[in-house]
């Protein structure tokens, strides 16, 4: 019997952690043949992403990046996923998000007349230059998705208004749930000996990540000034910074962090580290859209660093607070939260993202798509019983 192939292209971390549960549940469901294609937009990141869930590649481009302007990505990657579909000729094809590698996917696909499924569908802040390109892409690609998965009702009704029919959406909750699961209960050690002391420690753990194109600049210099003068507040605090690669962005936070006792400043970390310390943080400053549906799995709170938030669900659930880059409002708002008087605030007891189920879910939708089982039920979030605590 023939299998039908369905395709996930992945170009970015965040894509290889969403988009790994799914495939595989796909092969162990055994319905459908995946095919994991890898766009060349991040290599290194994605091959340290999949490693944890025991994947790679099946099929890995080669972009020639010079400029490093989106214009550049875009313009090779387009002669690219049309030679992979038309070696790999999927009968469906998955992006996940909002990057450039999901958007040119989607497109490259419509034009082939491959169906488009787009997983984390619908989620929307409603302003094209916040976060930039990222709204705009995500636009598109629902508008061209035969398929969306939206990860909670909140993003399936953000579809349901812009006229898309409902038909087209299933609520599948986010995959993200599924990873973070799947990799705090594999107990890895950490790759960075000094995270390991860090935890060890009897110190609060406060994760710092900031690295979003609309924060470089002044934004990150107001971030990392707050974050010195919590420090400074605060002589029980240990702070961990991952800095991004760019090297715009690792000099400004090398530099407004050089001296600053009790923190490190890091490379990016791989994600079997970031669950560990995110189950032994006590408080997360991130302008991440991913940390904010991670760290509800282990309860921790995080301050967005952002003016808006697509994932106003983490907000209404109590499990993120909007400060943007202010620095007197972060340093207000995470002294309330480490204070004796905050520690019912730092509390989180939903789980407004997922229940570990979200791969199924994908699965079963995909399937049903392709004529090969019934519609499966829409996720419907609850008080998180079941969050983890502890690695």
């Amino acid at each position: 019997m023939h299998k039908p192939t369905v395709g996930f292209v992945i170009g970015t971390r965040p894509e290889a952690i969403k988009v790994a549960p799914v495939v595989r549940e796909m092969a162990a469901d055994g319905r459908l043949h995946p095919v994991l294609i890898s766009s060349g937009q991040h290599i290194e990141p994605v091959l340290q992403a999949l490693a944890p869930f025991g994947l790679q590649p099946d099929l890995s481009l080669s972009l020639q990046r010079v400029t490093g302007s989106l214009a550049e990505l875009s313009a090779q990657l387009i002669p690219s996923l049309d030679d992979a579909f038309e070696e790999t000729r999927p009968d469906m094809v998955v992006v996940h998000g909002d990057t450039i590698t999901a958007s040119v996917a989607a497109l490259v696909a419509f034009w082939r007349r491959i169906p488009v499924v787009h997983l984390e569908a619908g989620l929307r802040t409603g302003d094209l230059a916040a976060p930039f390109p990222e709204e705009g892409n995500r636009l598109v690609i629902d508008h061209l998705a035969q398929l969306m998965l939206a990860p909670t009702p909140e993003t399936a009704a953000n579809l349901s208004r812009e006229g898309i029919d409902p038909e087209r959406v299933v609520i599948s909750g986010n995959t993200v749930v599924d990873a973070i699961q799947h990799v705090a209960s594999l107990h890895l050690p950490y790759s960075d000996p000094r995270l390991a002391e860090i935890e060890a420690s009897e110190r609060r753990i406060v994760l710092v990540t900031v690295h979003r194109r609309e924060s470089w600049g002044k934004p990150i210099r107001d971030v990392l000034g707050a974050v010195r003068r919590l420090v400074e507040g605060h002589p029980d605090i240990q702070v961990v910074v991952p800095a991004h690669p760019n090297p715009a962005v690792r000099s400004e936070v090398e530099a407004c962090l050089e001296g600053v006792e009790r923190t490190l400043v890091c490379d990016p970390l791989p994600y079997a580290d970031l669950a560990r310390l995110l189950a032994r943080a006590t408080l997360v400053l991130s302008d991440s859209g991913g940390i904010q549906e991670e760290a509800p799995s282990f309860g921790v709170p995080v301050l967005v660093l952002r003016d808006v938030t697509e994932r106003q669900e983490a907000i209404a659930a109590g499990c993120a607070y909007l400060v943007g880059t202010n620095p007197e409002r972060i340093v207000r708002s995470a002294a309330r939260l480490l204070s004796p008087e905050g520690a019912e605030d730092r509390r989180v007891r939903t789980n407004p993202f997922g229940d570990g189920r979200a791969a199924i879910r994908a699965v079963e939708a995909i399937a049903w798509q392709l004529g090969m089982g019934p519609r499966p039920e829409d996720f419907q979030p609850m008080a998180a019983a079941g969050v983890l605590q502890t690695v």
